[in-house]
């Protein structure tokens, strides 16, 4: 029977390799349904994202690629399916509040298995949506004893990738390597030159003409994890802080929106601290 996958290949780069992986897909009779791939020239390193459809066996195919190309390869076939995400989140709504449209809608590929906030005050939002709202409040405890707790809810879920949707916390590093490569964090772009409270109001008194935001895998280093993706737009003097804040707001929805998209399909390779996306 015919089905689709998606194969993903990082390896060191070497002649040969495009048409090598190729004629592997010919021999079994796998149409190429699309296909990019990279090269970087400084580190010698080949990244390759391929959609095939045919009748194969996942194992059969990923050993034939694997006797093609370089030993430090890192291969994956994946048969796609839709993930499952768990949402973190603290008082902000417009980031969650995208998601859960987006899910409604059809527009997300994925499903939402729970939201969890460290505040209450998200909980009617999300019930409107049919979807488990757990509130794990952080009085009483350390930051450690608060990360357990969350942990222990997470970890009850069923979950491809924890999404913080403006959840306002600091990350613990073993929390971090708790779920490595798993986090997705959305954040302003105004980092590091505004930092600590009201980053617009700062950003508006210094009189800055372009406001963003980065969407990004969580490491150690806070807010210096891969970046998947970022967007700006342009602004300018006759606009309030407020207004600002606003304008932020939309284009963090739309980039978190978008990286959502990259990773959910499988399009997202990270390299170091830095990543491919096709």
């Amino acid at each position: 029977m015919e089905k689709k996958a998606r194969v993903l290949i990082d390896c060191d780069d070497e002649k040969g390799l495009v048409y090598k992986i190729s004629k592997v897909f010919y021999d079994r009779d796998l149409n190429i349904d699309s296909n990019r791939e990279f090269v970087d020239k400084e580190e010698g390193k080949f990244f390759m994202r391929s959609v095939v459809i045919g009748a194969f066996e996942v194992n059969e195919l990923k050993q034939a690629l694997q006797e093609i190309t370089p030993k430090n390869a890192h291969l994956k076939v994946i048969v796609p399916r839709r993930k499952k995400i768990v949402i973190l989140a603290t008082k902000e709504s417009h980031a969650l509040g995208d998601i859960l449209i987006r899910h409604e809608a059809g527009e997300l590929d994925a499903d939402i298995e729970a939201v969890i906030a460290n505040h209450d005050v998200l909980e009617q939002l999300v019930r409107r949506f049919d979807i488990p709202f757990f509130y794990v409040p952080t009085e009483g405890l350390t930051r450690e004893e608060h990360e357990e707790h969350m942990a222990m809810v997470i970890d009850a879920q069923e979950f491809d990738y924890i999404v913080l949707a403006k959840y306002m916390r600091i990350l613990t590093s073993s929390f971090v390597s708790r779920y490595p490569k798993q986090i997705i964090n959305i954040h302003h772009s105004f980092l590091p030159a505004f930092i600590g409270a009201n980053p617009y109001k700062q950003a508006h008194e210094r009189g800055v003409k372009i406001i963003g935001a980065t969407a990004h895998f969580v490491t150690d280093d806070l807010d210096e994890g891969p970046i998947i993706a970022q967007d700006v737009i342009p602004v300018n003097h006759r606009l309030e802080w407020r207004d600002m804040q606003r304008a932020g707001r939309d284009v963090e929805k739309i980039v978190l929106s978008r990286a959502l998209n990259f990773v959910l399909n499988d399009r997202v390779f990270v390299h170091g601290n830095k990543t491919i996306v096709f």
